[in-house]
């Protein structure tokens, strides 16, 4: 058990220094690079797309030792992202409950889910990426 907690802990710790590295040396840069050639119309998509990459890569980083892991890690992402990426699943939960007073927060419900799910998504694909698959023989010669 002690072992097992040990590897969890292991994985966590790449998942967040992969995440922090990934945030900060390719995608805030990239950011600042592409901003002005595809215009501010554009930048919320562009933040999306890249956060949703940077969580395929810590989620493969994390599932090479155990796709387990992955959700230990998305719970404490959910809990602090330190606004490496826009997850706030508290603010998810205060539209939800706005939604239920009043139809007007129903637009802003919806997009937020949606970007949590693409979001949490991404980090549990890039954990079932990492697999080693075997090689497919083809059958050509």
């Amino acid at each position: 058990m002690r072992h097992r907690l040990l590897i969890a802990a292991r994985s966590i710790m790449f998942g967040w220094a992969t995440l922090f590295a990934v945030t900060y040396l390719v995608e805030r840069p990239l950011i600042v690079w592409t901003a002005p050639l595809l215009g501010a119309s554009w930048l919320p998509t562009e933040q999306l797309a890249l956060a949703c990459a940077g969580l395929v890569g810590t989620g493969w980083i994390i599932g090479r030792w155990n796709r387990f892991d992955v959700l230990i890690f998305a719970v404490t992402l959910a809990v602090w992202s330190f606004g490496l990426v826009p997850i706030n699943l508290s603010w998810l939960f205060r539209l939800l409950m706005d939604s239920f007073e009043s139809s007007r927060y129903l637009e802003s419900f919806f997009t937020s889910l949606a970007i949590h799910v693409f979001l949490f998504g991404s980090l549990i694909i890039g954990a079932n990426l990492s697999r080693t698959r075997e090689p497919v023989d083809l059958g050509i010669k």
